[in-house]
């Protein structure tokens, strides 16, 4: 088994096309071609074969004719002209064959280093009678003919595939317009349309007004999610304020400590519920300034209250970058407390400068399937472990807000490994202008604390 295996691997693969040659222009232009060739080198053939059966036909009538009175010449006894008469130079030996046999045949040969159509008939004593009749005319027609037939398959295989390509590179234009606004949606552009044209009524069109009405019927029932996850959350904070408060008065005990945790527990979801609820609406503003990437994951991981190890690579000097820094505390918070609380000690927040990359690994048991292929959701974990999913979701909108880039993967060696790669010296890709901190903030644009 090891043997044959080693075998498939040391196999020499054949190698592969190019990705263009998958494109739908592409083998169209390839159907269309050899569509274009196959139909021109039929047409081409018949009408070659039309015209050469006709033009042989032609002469060869001619060259009966002209056997006709050769032979009644030499019967009456009157002299031959040149090139005629009983086996003359140059009658092929086919033809005089079939003539000695008693037949008459004609067939197209040389004479004196210029075609001729020859025609024969049986002699006296074992003979043959032959003529021979010009065909420069008839060969120079079919050479023509061919020649014409070449240059106008040329001129309509250019112009079909000039007129092809035009057409499917619209089609093929439109399918690239609708991959993109679904890719946009994808990305979480509700607002992304196609809008192709209403004159249209081709199976693209079909294609791009459905993918419009998906697109506007999933806004209207995202919408709809966000605004009763934001009132749901909005409405809680009143009574659970005034539970908290409530909690604060019982008497000391084992109670009383419950209640209060409970109420910290709803609290928190509430928070994040409207956290998330600010980041789907996308109306967060970034508060940039220059910060050190190593005392920000310090601080972090002190606020954490967890045992996380540090690791700075790089020169002190690179460290510094300018970012949102309750922001990416607030990712950073939430990566290290889905480390402990999913995964397994030693846990290790990694700052590198030189790449603007943080990364927060474990030795658990590894991210599930579902996170690594769709990215972090709402209220699902897997199997029985605690937790609402939203830390995580928390953490890859405000990434968003920040422009960076969030990726989630399991190590080889065991664990889980989240990596938060910032945006370089340029402005950060926000999803709104930021605002410094001597601007008001946008209504609604609080978040609470990182935990």
């Amino acid at each position: 088994m090891n043997d044959t295996r080693r075998d498939e691997r040391l196999r020499p693969r054949p190698p592969r096309l190019p990705a263009w040659t998958s494109t739908l222009t592409w083998k169209a232009t390839v159907f269309i071609t050899l569509m274009c060739c196959g139909l021109a080198a039929l047409l081409g053939c018949l009408v070659h074969g039309a015209m050469t059966r006709q033009t042989v036909g032609a002469a060869r009538e001619k060259a009966l004719t002209r056997l006709e009175r050769t032979i009644e010449a030499y019967e009456a006894g009157a002299r031959m002209p040149r090139g005629e008469g009983i086996d003359p130079p140059g009658l092929p030996p086919e033809l005089r064959a079939l003539a000695v046999g008693g037949r008459r045949g004609t067939v197209v040969g040389t004479h004196r280093g210029r075609p001729v159509m020859w025609a024969a008939g049986p002699a006296a004593h074992g003979g043959a009678i032959a003529v021979s009749v010009d065909f420069r005319a008839g060969e120079r027609t079919i050479v023509e003919l061919d020649r014409a037939i070449l240059g106008s398959s040329g001129l309509a295989i250019g112009g079909t595939l000039l007129i092809g390509a035009f057409v499917v590179t619209r089609i093929t234009r439109r399918l690239h317009l609708t991959a993109q606004v679904a890719r946009r949606i994808s990305a979480g552009d509700l607002d992304a349309r196609v809008a192709d044209s209403t004159r249209s009524k081709d199976e693209v069109a079909a294609v791009s007004r459905a993918l419009d009405t998906m697109a506007s019927s999933l806004q209207v029932k995202l919408e709809a999610e966000q605004r009763f996850t934001a009132d749901v959350a909005h409405e809680l904070r009143t009574p659970l304020t005034g539970l908290n408060a409530a909690a604060e008065l019982l008497p000391p005990g084992r109670p009383a400590e419950l209640v209060r945790d409970r109420v910290r527990a709803m609290r928190a979801l509430t928070e994040d519920l409207l956290e998330i609820s600010r980041l789907e609406t996308r109306g967060e503003r970034l508060e940039l300034d220059a910060h050190d990437l190593a005392d920000l994951a310090a601080h972090t991981i002190r606020a954490s209250g967890t045992d996380t190890a540090l690791e700075v690579r790089g020169a002190r000097d690179f460290q510094r970058v300018e970012t949102d820094r309750r922001r990416l505390e607030r990712i950073l918070g939430n990566l290290v407390a889905n480390a402990h609380h999913h995964g397994a000690a030693p846990v290790t927040l990694t700052v590198d400068g030189r790449t603007l990359t943080l990364t927060v690994t474990d030795s658990g048991p590894g991210y599930p399937d579902y996170l690594l292929t769709g990215g972090p959701q709402r209220f699902r974990t897997e199997g029985t472990s605690k937790g609402h999913g939203l830390g995580l979701t928390i953490a890859a909108g405000q990434a968003r807000v920040l422009g960076a880039t969030l990726t989630f993967r399991n190590r080889e060696a065991g664990g889980a490994e989240a990596r938060v790669t910032l945006p370089g010296p340029a402005a950060p890709a926000a999803t709104a202008p930021p605002h410094r901190r001597d601007e008001p903030p946008a209504p609604g644009s609080s978040a609470p604390p990182a935990r």
